[in-house]
């Protein structure tokens, strides 16, 4: 529990998510230490420091709607909750690093902030199109975890019904905002720097999110907006024009830093390498610059002569000696003077890879470069385009695999397997960790797993899954609803997303059977664990709902003097000291033997955790001795022994061990 309220140990480990407002402060603070005025920003400093770049007009150019500073709240308020692990819905728990995360995507982007802050290589999502058939429900921000568990039923209170956002709201377009800007700007603190986020939409949002994006990620980090013809018989039910395409809005966390994968080849492209040498096959590319800056006076210095034998079998720099040799000039069709493609200094360093030519219609040499297939071993890419138009990417192609893998249409508008192999190969070409939170039926894993298999790839995937509930008197969601029921489990859209996933699995491991692994030193990863949105295993102190009596406090300090939740289980309460101590869900854990007690090995030994009720000098130093980062123990095993408390504390901080209670 959070204790600063009626406690000085700061040793406590708080169990809320950190401020994100007090971290910005923070890095302000360290930039800019003259702006602050007894720990308050100083507006009127901040703004001398800056100089010209403030805008002090009262009219300035951005994006505003009603709720914003409500948004703004949703992500300042911290999260009181927890993951908790659920091996029996999982596949090869104990192994695999992929996720399943069932719990409202706000509240676990919050919980995953420090965990795993800068590791995301790529985000992609499907958000709601805001088309007034999606549910759009309001972020409570002064009880969100709350508000979540109502809708899921997982309390007795009234809950909270899903509802559309209708166009007659009045706050049709702010609803939608509302609920994507806190949910972008946490996701942008998890990307890698050179991390990318991938946004779909359509024509309904798709001006607001790009602006939206602008201020969140930065305008200069566009990387570009792809068209994707995802129905090419066009949507008839449209009033004027059947609409063909949504959108694939592309930010890079920092555009310096960013490299974007290329697509395979196509075999009308690979074609093109037709010819062979013991370096692997190539084509022939003109050495003479062509198109724009292919004159001479637009790059003098790559106007000079080569010189190649008669008889075609060599090219010098030098001029000969002999009269053996012609010299070939960068002429144009036309017979005016062209340019080289490269310059001297690297024609002399490349120059085996220099082929002459004679061209009978002219009865002179053109001079060619050998461009190789595959470059270090691998084939080469090429280069994605704003338009994506295969039939791979058809909307149709995603509900048809759905259908083939679990059996029924269970979804609707499901996104294809390829789309979202393309996204990978885009922005996370081999290794690199995937989130999706708005997973829907779990294409992203679909397409990691196959693509993994495809390219040898280690990349690993976090869903994110609302348990939305499925009405089987709903006619849209009438074969979601039966498809749980045929599979025993309740009616939500995180369990087709659990259910496809273990399904892709079984299909690729049934797929290899029989066949030799050559690559057994790189296992694929097929599995996930699953971990459910929960209230924390902990009591967590309330400042605000404290009594101000001195009796009521008196007994409410009582009940938080044990503030572990009675029926708990341990393995619930090490899965979130884990989380609240900053290491991934995902770090093994073994079990080892100190004084004849179990404590918990995180992470090979980075962190050790005591779950035992009492606690002795033995013990708490034969951890030490085991030489952890960090050490967390339960605070009520230090009860009524004080003494023992503080002497752990300098005997930690002597051995630089950071020590908390919880």
């Amino acid at each position: 529990m959070d204790n600063s309220a009626h406690s000085h140990d700061d040793i406590r480990m708080p169990l809320t998510l950190a401020d994100v407002t007090k971290e910005h402060l923070e890095k302000l603070k360290e930039l800019f230490p003259e702006a602050f005025t007894e720990g308050k920003v100083d507006f009127d400093r901040l703004r001398q420091a800056l100089g010209d770049v403030i805008e002090t007009g009262r009219e300035r150019y951005g994006l505003s709607w009603a709720g914003k500073a409500d948004a703004i709240r949703a992500i300042q308020a911290p999260s009181v909750g927890t993951l908790i692990p659920v091996p029996e819905e999982s596949v090869n728990f104990d192994a695999t690093e992929n996720l399943i995360i069932e719990g409202e995507n706000l509240e676990v982007l919050k919980l995953l902030q420090k965990s795993y802050h800068g590791k995301v290589k790529i985000i992609y999502i499907d958000p709601p199109y805001n088309t007034g058939n999606e549910f759009i429900y309001p972020d409570d921000y002064k009880e969100p975890l709350k508000q979540y568990l109502r809708l899921t039923g997982q309390v007795s209170e009234e809950g909270i019904r899903l509802t559309t956002n209708a166009e007659t709201s009045g706050r049709y377009h702010s609803n939608w905002l509302s609920m994507m800007y806190p949910r972008l700007f946490l996701a942008r603190n998890l990307l890698r720097d050179d991390g990318v986020i991938f946004v779909s939409i359509d024509d309904h949002e798709v001006q607001n999110l790009r602006i939206l994006m602008n201020e969140i990620f930065g305008e200069e980090n566009c990387i570009c907006c792809i068209t994707v013809v995802s129905n090419p018989r066009g949507r008839q039910s449209d009033t004027h024009v059947a609409s063909v395409h949504d959108y694939l809005v592309c930010y890079a966390k920092n555009a310096g830093t960013f490299k974007t994968g290329g697509a395979p080849l196509t075999e009308a492209q690979r074609a093109e390498f037709k010819y062979q040498d013991d370096k692997g096959n190539y084509r022939l590319l003109g050495l003479r610059q062509r198109g724009a800056a292919s004159r001479r006076e637009d790059r003098p210095d790559m106007f000079f002569p080569i010189y190649v034998r008669k008889d075609g079998s060599s090219v010098s720099l030098s001029v000969p000696s002999d009269d053996e040799w012609v010299v070939v000039y960068p002429r144009k069709s036309d017979g005016s003077d062209g340019r080289w493609m490269w310059g001297k200094d690297k024609v002399a360093r490349d120059i085996a890879l220099l082929v002459p030519r004679l061209i009978e219609s002219r009865q002179e040499f053109d001079i060619f470069v050998k461009d190789y297939l595959a470059k270090e071993g691998e084939e080469r890419k090429r280069k994605y385009k704003t338009i994506w138009n295969v039939s791979y990417v058809n909307n149709q192609a995603g509900t048809q695999e759905v259908k083939q893998l679990l059996g029924s249409d269970v979804m609707s508008h499901p996104k294809p397997v390829g789309l979202l192999k393309d996204v990978c190969r885009m922005g996370c070409p081999n290794d690199g960790l995937v989130l999706d939170f708005f997973a829907g039926s779990g294409t992203t894993a679909h397409a990691v797993l196959d693509l993994n298999k495809q390219d040898r790839g280690n990349r690993k995937f976090i869903l994110v899954q609302l348990p939305e509930p499925l009405d089987p008197n709903n006619k849209d969601q009438k074969a979601g609803a039966d498809f749980c029921d045929s599979i025993g489990k309740p009616r939500n859209i995180a369990e087709i997303t659990k259910e496809r996933v273990r399904r892709v699995i079984q299909k690729l491991n049934d797929g290899d059977k029989g066949k030799l692994d050559l690559n057994d030193d790189k296992k694929q990863d097929r599995g996930f664990r699953v971990f459910k949105l929960l209230t924390s295993n902990f009591k967590i102190w309330e400042g605000e709902k404290v009594p101000r009596d001195a009796e009521g406090l008196a007994e409410q300090l009582k009940l938080y003097a044990d503030h572990v939740l009675e029926g708990r289980p341990q393995r619930d309460i090490l899965y979130e000291l884990i989380l609240k101590a900053g290491l991934p869900l995902t770090a093994k854990i073994g079990e080892k033997s100190v004084t004849g007690k179990t404590i918990y090995s995180v992470a090979d030994g980075l962190l050790l955790i005591c779950l035992e009720d009492e606690v002795t000098a033995e013990l708490l130093r034969g951890m030490m001795n085991l030489k952890p980062q960090q050490i967390l123990c339960l605070d009520r095993a230090f009860r009524g022994n004080d003494q023992l408390k503080t002497n752990t504390v300098l005997e930690m901080k002597q051995r630089k061990i950071t020590f908390h209670t919880v």
